[in-house]
């Protein structure tokens, strides 16, 4: 039946529409630390207030993020330095590993999705430059709330709002260097303005940013190996334009509109030599030109939103949206590419170059007055059309196929006061999609088989529930029930085809993943202390997991289940010092032999070190403020013992002081100059070209004014 004389939908939009006291806007908070209260979760598409929701919620603020940004510019690093359920930081262009609770997290810009499930390239971190941001929103766990794709938890990230005041300038300056050597080529230099204002009716932001970053290199100071395939943010040049035009059309419309063009580019100065894993001596990088174009990262995001805070009683928000995103990867001549038709074997050098196209809006109706106000619903309706592919740049030869996904989703999300204390949440979302997959040819190495393209259609109904019961004023108890909604990495599964025959329509392998994610734990907020404990588990019946084969990262469809513990205490010591300890436990387990048991754990590449995280922060008076983190990983053993990881704990310290104009920053990252391998190289067992150590000590000097 079409949804308008639907009569469930027609029932739902009478309830809305009943008569009620004019709605309220939201205030948006800022998420400075141990204030989660005010914080609105955008995120949530129903505007819950974090400290009230049934799951783990995490507001990175504004404050947080610039003492990060202070330490290291690499978002990646920001994420898991506040995260410790977030993989660490492979410190390189392409991220592919990194994981939220151990699944792939959906990454949002102002509500607009950044990743790209359907062909994951590793880089949907690198669409934004952090210091275009206000703050982050992460919702923990598995939920479809904002569609496909956030099998381990959303990242919503905010972009800066105008400050109060018709004109205002903000210009930052950071240079930043390793400490066991000097020189331009290990120099990192980034600057960045921005230009904003508001009026009564008018609202502007126009922001812009610089970065060009040297070589790196290691605790013991040897040049930190490149990754001319796959990226690397060492030795790059990275652009950032930001804008941002709204217009109040009365007391409860508004209008903005936002673009954001990212870029970021290798400038290709450097060539790998290979490490030992067996010796323990990392990959370095030594002076030449690598084969082929440069890697680049180049995105485009795009919005237009409007909201009214009362129509007929009811908050109404709307989006249009569009993502065009580029990635280059850069020239190998691995066996992949090679084809004696073209070149003889080995000689030819190739690279692949992921394309998407997306667009798409969301809309959502919200009624906060239903049942004498102890009713809160919220009905809506997405759409998203991703179109793109993965083809061979040097060659013109087709990698992945062209692909077309189309998804519309209903969605009903409900809030209801049961007694003073106890409230019950619960929504359901319909997912109606295809994937369209053109017919095409495999690499020579996979035999050239033809391929029969075709269509295939899903139809998921994804539940949540979760009950937040208050039964004293400083403590919430929770729990949470939600479901999950992803696709396989289409690439993963069709450009490695080597068996005649096949078409589109009969591929087991193209199955969605659909995660099913619990959760239960307590909020304590109690005078100078607060503190936060949860249990979560995930399981998925025909999950994925990554496999490193002969360099190439493949994919198996197996059952999973991943499960863990995230605890944090914070104490407000006195008016000017607050310190905080944060640990996350994460056990990833899979059908090995697809009998049914869980019989295998899985490696780094599918889920995060155990992880404890402790920061002290202290304003000593008006001018000066400080900063230390230290952030250990703990040793791990995986059922390879090839792949066991030994831990490491690094220390970061930041120091700022307020002039008569302007401020002043310091910042050490790895204070003590700790020499260690990547988590990602010592449990993924990577090939000797990517066995990368971690960065060493270095020491960064920033300035920042407002005018």
């Amino acid at each position: 039946m079409p949804l308008p004389y639907h009569p469930l939908y027609a029932a739902l939009m009478a309830a809305l529409a009943a008569p009620s006291a004019v709605a309220q806007l939201a205030v948006d908070g800022s998420g400075t630390d141990g204030q989660m209260q005010a914080v609105v979760v955008s995120a949530s598409r129903s505007n819950i207030a974090a400290d009230k929701a049934p799951q783990t919620v995490v507001i990175i603020g504004k404050a947080e993020i610039a003492r990060q940004m202070a330490i290291s510019g690499n978002s990646s690093d920001v994420l898991s330095s506040v995260l410790p359920s977030y993989t660490p930081s492979r410190g390189k262009m392409n991220g592919s590993g990194e994981t939220l609770r151990g699944r792939t997290p959906l990454i949002l810009v102002d509500g607009v999705p950044q990743s790209n499930p359907m062909r994951p390239t590793g880089r949907e971190a690198h669409t934004i430059d952090f210091s275009m941001v206000e703050r982050i929103e992460v919702i923990q766990g598995a939920n479809a709330i904002n569609g496909l794709g956030a099998t381990g938890g959303t990242i919503n990230i905010i972009t800066r709002r105008p400050e109060k005041g018709s004109f205002n300038q903000h210009i930052d300056i950071q240079a930043t260097a390793p400490t066991a050597q000097t020189g331009s080529d290990v120099m990192n230099y980034k600057t960045s303005y921005r230009l904003d204002g508001r009026t009564d009716k008018l609202e502007y932001l126009l922001a812009a940013s610089y970065e060009d970053q040297g070589l790196y290199l290691d605790g013991k100071g040897r040049p930190i190996g490149s990754d001319n395939t796959q990226g690397d943010l060492m030795d790059s040049r990275t652009y950032d334009v930001l804008a941002k035009l709204g217009y109040v059309i009365d007391d409860n419309q508004r209008l903005q509109v936002s673009l954001n063009r990212y870029k970021i580019k290798s400038k290709a100065g450097y060539l790998v030599v290979a490490g030992d894993r067996a010796t323990g001596l990392p990959s370095v990088s030594v002076k030449g030109e690598p084969p082929g174009i440069a890697p680049w990262n180049d995105v485009w995001t795009s919005s237009l939103s409007y909201s009214h805070a009362n129509l007929a009683g009811m908050e109404l928000s709307a989006m249009v949206f569009n993502q065009e995103f580029e990635g280059l990867f850069g020239a190998d001549n691995s066996a992949t590419f090679q084809d004696a038709s073209i070149a003889p074997v080995g000689k030819l050098y190739d690279q692949s170059r992921a394309v998407a196209s997306k667009y798409g809006s969301k809309v959502g109706l919200s009624r906060s007055d239903l049942l004498d106000g102890r009713l809160k619903l919220t009905v809506g309706f997405d759409t998203l059309f991703d179109k793109g592919k993965q083809d061979l740049y040097a060659t013109g030869r087709t990698y992945v196929p062209e692909s077309e996904y189309r998804n519309l989703s209903l969605f009903l999300q409900g809030e209801y006061k049961l007694t003073g204390q106890l409230t019950l949440h619960a929504g359901v979302r319909k997912e109606n999609a295809d994937l369209q997959i053109d017919s095409y040819q495999t690499l020579a190495q996979y035999k050239r088989v033809k391929v029969t393209g075709g269509k295939l259609k899903f139809n998921e109904t994804l539940v949540n529930a979760g009950l937040v019961y208050t039964p004293l004023q400083d403590i919430t108890i929770f729990g949470s029930y939600s479901e999950g909604f992803g696709m396989p990495d289409i690439g993963r599964v069709l450009r490695s085809i080597n068996t005649p025959g096949l078409s589109i329509a009969n591929m087991h392998n193209l199955e969605p993943i659909l995660t099913k994610s619990i959760e239960v734990g307590t909020r304590v907020r109690k005078g100078a202390w607060d503190a936060d404990a949860s249990y979560f588990r995930s399981d998925s019946d025909f999950g994925t997991r990554i496999v490193p084969i002969n360099g190439a990262f493949m994919m198996a469809r197996e059952k999973t289940r991943i499960e863990g513990v995230e605890a944090s205490v914070g104490l407000r010591l006195n008016a000017a010092q607050r310190a905080k300890l944060a640990y996350s436990y994460t056990k990833g387990r899979y059908d090995s032999d697809e009998n049914g048991s869980l019989d295998a754990r899985l490696d780094g590449l599918n889920v995060a070190p155990n992880r404890l995280i402790a920061t002290w922060s202290a304003d000593w008076n008006a001018q000066l403020k400080t900063f230390v983190q230290a952030q250990h990983a703990f040793r791990q053993s995986f059922d390879d013992p090839a792949k066991d990881f030994s831990g490491y704990t690094l220390v970061d310290a930041t120091a700022s002081y307020r002039l008569p104009k302007g401020e002043l920053r310091l910042a050490v990252a790895n204070l003590f100059d700790r020499d260690y391998i990547t988590y990602y190289s010592q449990s993924a067992l990577v090939e000797p070209k990517r066995y990368f150590a971690g960065r060493g000590r270095t020491l960064s000097l920033g300035y920042s004014l407002r005018f």
